[in-house]
């Protein structure tokens, strides 16, 4: 796969996606699982000459490996397609001297009480068995990228080094998520919950345990009929409320906690047995699922008045 992080940085992508013609080359090749430079050339009616100008646009920019033919020399040369997704982001992170930024791993969490269906896996493997709630009190589990339960919660300590005499302004906490079904299906609807040290912030239906497509950091190994991808969801609490994705769910506000460099800091997920869709909890951390992060968290301050 390849990650561009920024437009500047995929500009000769972006020149040789810009033809139809490498366009019909990259199908061919793809449809084709590769094919040598004459016979590539024959199907597109075009010169030698041509091709070996566009498929040395397309090897520049990593879409196309050229290899050599055992038996073969020259336009005997093989082409194939070097990857099989393109991730682009469009806009850079904003940047503040007045944020605090963290990344938390899936499996550092402090205290959990989940139930099965239920898991945890780095990017490597799985750790211990799954359904086996035990292993969410392994010590492999700090390496988790990767975990799923049916109802309970899982809690999460909150890195507070924001300096000295400052009240923190805002969170914002970005986390890829789904609910978990056994199995995969994509209309498995779960009220997750989010609180912060204990009190509850609001609440957000996932729509599904989603299992159609790969995630697109998912890796190999990974079994083909469990969760894959989740959704991009973004808490944030400041002195207005809470929201998710800009969208207010509660009244709760940050100064309602009173927090400051001193403070503890406490973030839950939860399924609770009494809520109306108890459809359960999946969290992709890096190496998983279609954003390739862990639990990220911005803390937002300034100085007390």
């Amino acid at each position: 796969m390849l990650h561009i992080k920024n437009l500047d940085e995929g500009l000769e992508l972006f020149k040789a996606l810009g033809s139809e013609v490498r366009i019909e080359i990259i199908n061919i090749l793809i449809k084709e699982s590769g094919m040598n430079m004459n016979e590539l050339a024959s199907r597109l009616k075009i010169t030698n000459g041509a091709l070996t100008s566009h498929i040395r646009k397309l090897e520049e920019c990593g879409l196309v490996k050229v290899s050599g033919e055992a038996s073969g020399h020259g336009n005997q040369k093989v082409c194939t397609v070097n990857m099989d997704k393109i991730l682009i982001d469009i806009q850079d992170a904003p940047k503040n001297e007045n944020v605090y930024v963290s990344d938390i791993k899936v499996g550092l969490f402090n205290d959990f009480e989940v139930y099965p269906t239920c898991g945890l896996a780095s990017n490597q493997k799985l750790i211990g068995e799954v359904d086996d709630t035990r292993y969410f009190a392994h010590p492999e589990r700090y390496e988790a990228d990767i975990l799923w339960f049916t109802r309970g919660y899982v809690e999460y300590g909150i890195p507070n080094f924001v300096p000295f005499n400052q009240k923190i302004d805002e969170i914002c906490i970005s986390a890829e998520l789904s609910s978990e079904a056994p199995g995969v299906n994509n209309v498995w609807p779960s009220d997750i919950h989010f609180y912060l040290n204990e009190t509850l912030l609001g609440t957000w239906t996932s729509p599904g345990d989603f299992g159609d497509v790969k995630g697109i950091f998912t890796p190999d190994w990974w079994f083909p009929n469990w969760n894959q991808y989740g959704m991009l969801k973004m808490l944030v609490i400041n002195h207005k409320g809470t929201f998710i994705d800009g969208l207010k769910i509660s009244d709760i506000t940050i100064d309602q906690f009173e927090f400051n460099s001193k403070s503890a800091i406490k973030f839950k997920l939860a399924v609770p047995e009494n809520a109306e869709h108890v459809g359960g909890l999946t969290i992709f951390g890096r190496g998983f699922g279609n954003y390739n992060q862990d639990i990220n968290v911005k803390i937002a301050y300034s100085p007390v008045e």
